[in-house]
């Protein structure tokens, strides 16, 4: 927390004394959480003993959105989280806006099976050149920059960098979703949508695991 900050310098200490190299430990200051249910803020007082617990958090909120919200921000930025927000089914939810992505994918495969009686395409057989829409080629472009994003967020300590990834993402697909048809009577265009899809369903289910959040086929 910020308010222990003096604690680095001994502990840096400690690590030397104990024969290792001082710069393989790194703290995190994290800044504080203020609790709101909608527009009502939450009162705690260390010295009144008034708490609320991550436990009732998370029964609350449930574990994926508590540790959504808490990654999603920068740990040196204040944290305003409102109960009634991660509870929410809506795009309002940042957590549901993402998770929606990959349970929206299956739904669409699900349909293509039993329209179509066929097997999903891979990318080795689906004619990816007829990708040429903005909306195709712009995710496409999102997805090319997921490992870049996890490295940035590896180098420094950020795990919002995944998050803020994701969000953009998600953005970049429903904007393509809305525009663009996946299953069409043109069987090999369908076959290119559903191969760019299944990309972007592999890497929303990697980065919602990355920060420990279930990605789920139906919602």
């Amino acid at each position: 927390g910020p308010d222990h900050h003096g604690y680095i310098k001994r502990m840096k200490a400690a690590v030397k004394a104990l024969g290792c190299d001082e710069g393989r430990f790194t703290a995190v200051i994290v800044q504080l959480t203020t609790l709101f249910r909608g527009a009502e803020k939450l009162a705690m007082s260390t010295r009144a003993g008034e708490f609320i617990t991550l436990r009732e958090v998370m029964d609350e909120a449930g574990v994926d959105a508590a540790r959504y919200f808490f990654a999603r921000m920068r740990t040196d930025s204040h944290l305003n989280f409102d109960l009634e927000l991660a509870k929410k089914h809506s795009n309002d939810n940042p957590v549901y806006y993402v998770q929606y992505v990959h349970a929206r994918i299956c739904s669409i495969f699900r349909k293509f099976r039993e329209t179509r009686a066929a097997d999903l395409p891979t990318w080795e057989n689906a004619p990816l050149e007829l990708l040429r829409e903005s909306e195709e080629l712009n995710l496409i472009r999102h997805l090319a920059d997921f490992p870049f994003a996890v490295a940035r967020s590896a180098d420094t300590l950020e795990p919002n960098i995944i998050c803020n990834y994701l969000e953009e993402l998600a953005t970049a697909f429903h904007q393509c979703y809305t525009e663009h048809t996946v299953i069409s009577d043109d069987e090999r265009l369908t076959r290119a949508r559903l191969a760019l899809i299944e990309g972007v369903r592999i890497v929303v289910k990697e980065g919602l695991g990355l920060v420990g959040v279930e990605a789920p086929e139906r919602m």
